[in-house]
């Protein structure tokens, strides 16, 4: 993308010029042509639309939101887009919990609470005109809600809450849809409580970087009103220009900056959250240090909607870097992307902020329906991105190239490009954002999302293409993920769904990862998908100790039904 070190003001002031390289890193870093070639890339995504910049409210339309949320499943292009996916209770062996249904009364009761045009109604019995709301994005589960509830202030979740409580209402709180579990649709006529309208910042402290806002906030949008303030969200998503934080702190995601700054568990300072029977847990307190009994937000971080629904969070943010560079590596095998990870940790240190990888595969499918490109000439098994974050640009520049040509002397890489440059930064952060967006125009996706400990974690891979080899339901095997976190995020494309795939995956799947002590889920949830093999993470005591709080908190269990974890007696 820029070619490092050739002048100094080719990366924004860097002082390590050409002559103080090796021949070997010139060689590799100025000699590709690629790097020259991708510098003029067109970038096809759609700029963040910063409506919270100009009014102090970070909303996204909800055409907007809810095409995102859908994904390409109506547009009849190849994939799981090929049409409506059909009802989940037809595809999976569930039966509908003793829930009450509906009724004009209900309607009636809803439209009192919020404006008319807040309460969707459905065409049909099966939810038709909903379908933004009753599909999950990656096209493959369909539930039939026939109304969409969507509240703009905690008081109204309250009243709404109490009385579907009241009348045993299944509920299923839903905030951008762009979860991969099935958690966030309903999976058979659940009252969809929305919180695109909740979406205002309602502060940002200039001297604790702690931000509060309302649940219905996009990620995007909110990481461009932070910015003005020299802060940044410590999350960062391939979906931020359409998922909530409510959402996110409902599942715990993960993402790109979790190697940086940690989880959510430890970056949510406060949370509000509305309870099955309406209750209203104002927990939203500003203070780091807050010893006075049970830290209760914890309990909703990562409930994915099953203990309360998330109004409102406080949330601490970082500085924004000063000093940003992406170095896009290629790798001949994956022992050297491990041992060139152990040397980040070791040479990078604090400037080190995201370390991904991908292999070959995922590189072939972005050209083949993006159009994006590695920013590479030569080819590998293995790319390594890695991203540094500082407050000074002499010094990062510096550190980083000093640790390229280390790593390059050893082996470890054979070719590799730097970007310093905002826009060339997000060109290649493309490369490995949009491998999602590729694989759903590949096929029908069977995606898996687990941990496992890093020596370990390719081998799945390679295991499940000597698996699926020769077979005409399977199209490829991609791996890619967070090397920091030891994320892996195993996809395998088919031309359609055929149940004797996904019977040769699962259990399959599980048990391989259960072997090796990692996790079923490492950042998407449990969710409606995962909730039956969950015994494979964890325990029989803690599924039980889950249960028992599920029922303490939902004792009718109305808050989405049917996902995380099952309870003796319920659906």
């Amino acid at each position: 993308l820029i070619q490092l070190g050739v002048a100094q003001a080719a990366i924004g002031g860097s002082r390590f010029l050409a002559s103080a390289m090796s021949a070997q890193l010139r060689r590799v870093l100025l000699g590709g042509g690629g790097l020259a070639r991708s510098a003029g890339r067109r970038r096809t995504a759609a700029p963040a639309v910063n409506a919270c910049a100009a009014s102090g409210r970070c909303s996204m339309p909800l055409a907007a939101t809810a095409s995102a949320a859908v994904g390409p499943w109506r547009s009849g292009r190849r994939g799981n887009a090929n049409a409506v996916p059909p009802l989940t209770a037809e595809r999976y062996p569930i039966q509908r919990g003793d829930f009450a249904e509906v009724t004009d009364e209900d309607l009636a009761f809803f439209k009192s609470v919020l404006p008319e045009a807040d309460v969707l109604v459905a065409d049909d019995a099966e939810g038709g005109g909903l379908e933004a709301f009753n599909v999950d994005w990656l096209g493959t589960v369909r539930g039939r809600s026939r109304v969409v509830l969507r509240p703009r202030t905690t008081e109204q979740v309250s009243q709404v809450m109490r009385h579907c409580h009241q009348r045993k209402l299944a509920v299923c709180p839903q905030g951008g849809n762009t979860g991969l579990v099935g958690g966030s649709v309903p999976v058979f006529d659940e009252v969809v409580i929305s919180t695109n309208k909740m979406n205002t910042i309602i502060d940002i402290d200039d001297y604790t970087g702690i931000m509060t806002c309302e649940a219905g906030c996009v990620l995007e949008q909110v990481d461009a009103k932070l910015a003005e303030k020299g802060l940044r969200m410590p999350l960062d998503l391939g979906a931020k220009g359409s998922c909530q934080l409510g959402g996110n702190v409902a599942t715990n995601a993960g993402g790109l900056r979790l190697l940086r700054y940690g989880s959510l568990h430890g970056t949510v300072i406060g949370a509000e959250f509305v309870l099955a029977d309406g209750t209203i847990v104002d927990t939203l307190s500003k203070m780091r240090k807050d010893n006075t009994g049970s830290y209760l937000r914890q309990l909703v971080i990562g409930s994915e909607g099953t203990l309360g629904l998330i109004t409102k969070l406080a949330i601490a943010c970082p500085p924004l870097p000063k000093s940003e560079n992406v170095a896009f590596l290629a790798c001949s095998s994956f022992a050297a992307v491990l041992n060139l990870f152990k040397e980040a940790k070791a040479n990078l240190g604090e400037i080190l902020s995201a370390y991904e990888f991908l292999d070959s595969e995922c590189v072939s499918v972005l050209g083949k329906w993006t159009g994006v490109s590695s920013p590479l000439e030569s080819e590998a098994p293995f790319y390594v991105l890695i991203e540094t974050a500082g407050s000074d640009a002499a010094h990062d520049e510096e550190k980083l190239h000093r640790f390229l040509e280390q790593t390059m002397e050893n082996g470890l890489v054979d070719d590799g490009t730097v970007a310093s440059e905002p826009s060339k930064i997000r060109a290649i952060w493309d490369v490995r954002e949009r491998i999602t967006e590729a694989l759903k125009h590949d096929g029908y996706v069977y995606k898996y999302d687990i941990s496992l400990p890093l020596p370990k974690l390719y081998d799945v891979v390679e295991d499940t293409r000597k698996r699926f080899q020769g077979d005409d339901g399977v199209t490829r095997v991609v791996g890619f993920g967070h090397m920091g976190d030891g994320n892996l995020h195993l996809n395998i494309t088919g031309p359609e769904y055929k149940k004797d795939v996904m019977d040769s995956l699962e259990p399959w799947l599980w048990e391989w990862t259960s072997n090796v002590r990692g996790s079923i889920s490492a950042e998407h949830g449990i969710g409606f998908k995962k909730r039956d093999v969950i015994g494979f993470s964890k325990t029989a005591e803690a599924v039980e100790l889950m249960a028992t709080l599920k029922k303490t908190m939902d004792p009718q269990g109305i808050l989405n039904p049917y996902k995380m974890v099952q309870v003796p007696g319920g659906p």
